[in-house]
């Protein structure tokens, strides 16, 4: 008998904040540690509405994701999942089509060591977690489980959540590379679904956020409406357009007047959703 294969030791480095953990402390999450909480505390003490800010982010997805849901869109593709928060992705869409099937994408091992929370998906329905890097589309375009899962051939929602604001461009346009190399791979008929961080609002307090960021070992990269139009190119956007995340079609589970409550400044997160022509 052969010996045990040692599975390799992953250091989470608990130690040192990390932005899927601050990212789940601010949605009221458990997975978080010491380290993720003292950098939300800076991050609250010169933007205090972060918190909020990152539950209208998810609430954007989810009425989103709904949305496509109704209009007939059966396979979603997430890039960028995070630590699991219920309901997740495939827990909203599968209760408006319950045959829906879901992939995760994700290169964190922090939210690789959750994923079993992402696979519970209704039996008429499926899900999968894939393990790649968004920089390089190409490995989750490939990957096993997502072509065992989604038909390419087919129309897909592909949604890129508080993402892509951690791609930094380096003089590359790093990040408009990727979305438009994932954007060309999906057919007539799929979806994209993005949010983004910006400074266009409240550029002093951002700007702190990002140094908060950086000293964490997590660059940002906030952009402008315009840059973040440019995600867009070539596809037709859905009713109203580019906005703020709050604003897109508010109401339902979040509420009456969600769209009068935070100001701008407050919000520092612009949303939408395209179909493809």
């Amino acid at each position: 008998m052969g010996e045990a294969r040692e599975e390799p030791v992953v250091d989470l480095r608990l130690d040192r904040a990390h932005s899927a953990r601050i990212y789940d402390w601010f949605l009221g999450g458990r997975t978080n540690f010491a380290a993720d909480r003292e950098a939300a505390g800076q991050v609250l003490a010169v933007f205090p509405s972060a918190g909020e800010a990152a539950r209208m982010n998810r609430a954007f997805l989810h009425r989103a994701a709904a949305h496509l849901a109704r209009e007939g869109l059966t396979q979603f593709l997430d890039i960028g999942t995070g630590i699991p928060t219920s309901p997740n992705l495939h827990e909203t869409v599968q209760d408006v089509v319950p045959s829906a099937r879901v992939v995760y994408t994700d290169n964190d091992p922090i939210v690789l060591a959750h994923a079993a929370a992402l696979l519970r998906g209704r039996p008429e329905g499926r899900t999968a977690y894939v393990e790649a890097d968004v920089t390089d589309p190409g490995s989750v375009l490939r990957a096993p489980e997502l072509l065992a899962t989604l038909d390419l051939g087919r129309p897909v929602a592909l949604t890129l959540n508080a993402l892509l604001h951690f791609i930094t461009d380096d003089g590359r346009d790093r990040a408009h590379a990727v979305v438009e190399r994932l954007k060309a791979a999906l057919p007539s008929g799929s979806a994209l679904v993005l949010t983004h961080g910006t400074s266009d609002f409240s550029p002093l307090a951002t700007g702190r956020i990002m140094d908060i960021y950086a000293r964490a070992g997590t660059p940002l990269q906030l952009r402008s409406e315009a840059e973040f139009r440019r995600f867009f190119d070539g596809w037709k956007l859905v009713e109203p357009g580019v906005t703020l995340a709050h604003r897109w079609r508010p109401g339902g589970p979040d509420g009456p007047g969600e769209a009068d409550r935070p100001t701008a400044a407050e919000a520092v997160c612009y949303a939408a959703v395209a179909f493809k022509p």
